[in-house]
């Protein structure tokens, strides 16, 4: 066990000095509209979530005090878990002490729009790349990447810096010991930018350098009388190595002292919480991280909301983290649109609809973003456009989470100097171990089998793949748990926030002739069964959660399972809420050509899934009526 840590903000006498186990522990997350707390206690099955509460945020009028709306979320999980964690004067109070306060009081937050930072370097698919990299790992939105190569204009580039107001810069550029002009040459764009931050007007500023240690005078000289520069070890010390930690973790820091404090309220909370206040998606990263790193596998996690999409990947012991802003199923469900168009959509939809008539009703998502599918029809044609949504994220994700840019291979001389030239992708869906979904559309699916196909649809899982869901979207103050109490996180993650759906098993390669791509003897409760996947077939075979069977999977020639084309896997595989998904529509999913043929098909999928419940046949409404 972690002995607790002294607590800053402390009610109840002040700091604890007595060493001892953590028994509970307090967590929130202020979310742009929803505050929402979780209590954890240690339990004789160890570290278990407790009760959850949830208040609207109130960063804005007419509370302008974050901590309103997180006092209101901790009274609701205090009178559900009948203690007192609050004091008289509202501060959350520790340490524990029998039923009163706790142990350990963390939160995150994304409230005000989050972190939003700018990002520069010298060359866009390098140093820049790294720079993105590591603001997107520290959780921030990336609203724009300036390069000396980006082909703008330097009174462009002035132009975007000025109008763009960020909450925080990243300045990166060069390798240790390289040349120093370029970086200059940035650091005084900036500085003739003069650029101003998004929230207070009070305070400088904060920019951070992380890019050749020779070039930190020159910077300092550009930027340091009119900015809050800060110098950190090189992203990109050699053209073979990233060292993104020092740039992330002062990005933390600069969150807190100057971004968080500038958001009424946040003072106080600083005060009451046992360590910094992370960005939301920071802490979902953490906590995926942790997973990975715990568990030894790959790992990948999307989160879906309203205006963006965010993919997390661990592959080769490489964390990556991507944001779509303009991908969600809201407030941008019109972008998604436009970015895949009418036929990807269309593709998806189980039964002939108008394409005015689909326009229509994501117009009226767009406009009335809080509202909740209300008939079937609706609910199909919502995630038919969170499979696009999805996928969009995807392709995005596979092509910025990449091997190094720039790296000299010696195997190919022309490589060597063909910069511009893309890595390949670290995303393999064949090595991916552990697939997981969030945000409303996946978690609060009315069947937890459609939430396992949507994810499979657009991701496409190859060989042996473990799907699961948050189960109320707890993955954030796991994350800045995980950061303090890793056990604890890592406790909870896989027995309350973590709900498995099951294993998909899609065996990549074709067939001649229509032969069986591959069979599957499974070890269930009831006896050893054998089953065939035929090519287009998708069939779901129960198996509980907490169950495990033993498969073997032979496949076809020429067919890959993960161990190479035509060569059989054998290992354990887990239940869910879903069971075992045999997916053999190939990859990438083959649908069929023809409206009707491909209607057919998915109400195939639909019966043998058990997807959506049975109800009365009843025609489409009209536009006009929608």
């Amino acid at each position: 066990m972690t002995d607790a840590p002294s607590p800053g903000g402390s009610t109840a006498g002040g700091p604890s000095s007595a060493s001892g186990p953590i028994r509970s522990i307090l967590a929130t997350d202020c979310g742009s509209t929803t505050t929402k707390a979780i209590l954890i206690e240690l339990t004789d099955e160890g570290y278990r979530l407790k009760v959850r509460g949830e208040a609207p945020t109130t960063v804005e009028a007419p509370f302008d005090d974050v901590t309103v709306g997180v006092t209101n979320a901790v009274t609701e999980v205090a009178e559900v878990a009948g203690r007192t964690i609050l004091s008289e004067d509202g501060k959350v109070i520790m340490p524990q002490q029998g039923d009163t306060g706790v142990d350990l009081y963390l939160s995150t937050s994304s409230a005000g729009g989050g972190l939003q930072m700018l990002v520069a370097g010298v060359v866009r698919t390098m140093t820049a790349e790294s720079a993105e990299r590591a603001a997107l790992g520290a959780g921030a939105i990336v609203m724009d990447v300036l390069a000396s190569n980006d082909k703008r204009k330097p009174h462009e580039q002035i132009t975007r810096i000025r109008h763009l107001r960020p909450d925080m810069i990243l300045l990166s550029g060069g390798i240790d010991g390289g040349t120093t002009s370029h970086v200059a040459e940035l650091a005084e764009l900036i500085g003739a930018a003069d650029p101003k931050p998004r929230l207070g007007s009070s305070y400088e500023l904060p920019i951070v350098f992380a890019g050749n240690k020779e070039a930190a005078g020159a910077v300092k000289d550009a930027l340091d009388d009119k900015t809050a520069l800060e110098v950190v070890d090189n992203l990109r010390p050699t053209l073979d190595t990233e060292n993104l930690d020092p740039a992330r973790d002062k990005i933390h820091d600069l969150f807190m002292e100057h971004v968080m404090a500038q958001a009424p309220g946040y003072d106080k909370l600083k005060s009451w919480t046992s360590a910094p206040v992370m960005p939301t998606p920071g802490a979902v990263g953490e906590i995926i991280q942790t997973i990975a790193r715990e568990r030894g596998i790959s790992v990948l996690g999307v989160d879906i909301g309203g205006a963006t999409t965010d993919v997390f990947s661990v592959f080769q012991n490489t964390f990556n983290r991507t944001v779509s802003a303009n991908l969600g199923m809201s407030y941008s469900v019109s972008n998604v649109l436009a970015s895949t168009g009418l036929p990807n959509v269309l593709r998806w939809v189980p039964f002939d609809i108008d394409e005015r008539e689909l326009r229509n009703r994501i117009k009226n998502k767009m406009v009335r973003p809080t509202t909740i599918p209300t008939l079937l029809r609706d609910l199909q044609v919502e995630q038919a456009i969170a499979r696009e949504a999805l996928r969009l994220a995807q392709i995005q994700h596979k092509e910025f989470a990449t091997q190094l840019k720039g790296v000299r291979k010696t195997r190919d001389i022309s490589e060597a100097f063909d910069q511009s030239a893309s890595g390949a992708t670290l995303v393999d869906m064949m090595a991916l171990d552990l697939l997981v979904g969030s945000g409303g559309v996946l978690s609060h699916a009315p069947r937890r089998v459609q939430a396992a196909l949507m994810m499979m649809d657009a991701f496409e899982p190859m060989g042996i793949t473990t799907l699961a869901v948050d189960s109320i979207f707890m993955m954030p103050q796991l994350g800045v748990l995980a950061t303090v109490h890793p056990e604890a996180a890592t406790e909870v993650f896989e027995r309350d926030c973590l709900v498995l759906l099951g294993t998909c098993i899609a065996p990549v390669g074709k067939t001649k002739g229509g032969a069986p791509l591959a069979t599957v003897k499974l070890g269930l409760p009831d006896g050893t069964k054998e089953f065939t996947i035929g090519r287009g077939d998708l069939t779901r075979i129960p198996l509980a959660t907490g169950l495990k069977a033993e498969c073997t999977i032979t496949p076809a020639k020429g067919i890959d399972v993960g161990a190479g084309p035509g060569t059989p896997v054998t290992r354990s595989i887990d239940g869910g809420e879903v069971g075992v998904l045999l997916d053999g529509r190939g990859r990438p999913i083959e649908l069929p050509d023809t409206a009707a043929e491909r209607v057919a098909a998915i109400e195939g999928w639909i019966k043998n899934l058990d997807l959506y419940p049975a109800v009365p046949s009843t025609p489409a409404p009209t536009a006009a009526a929608i």
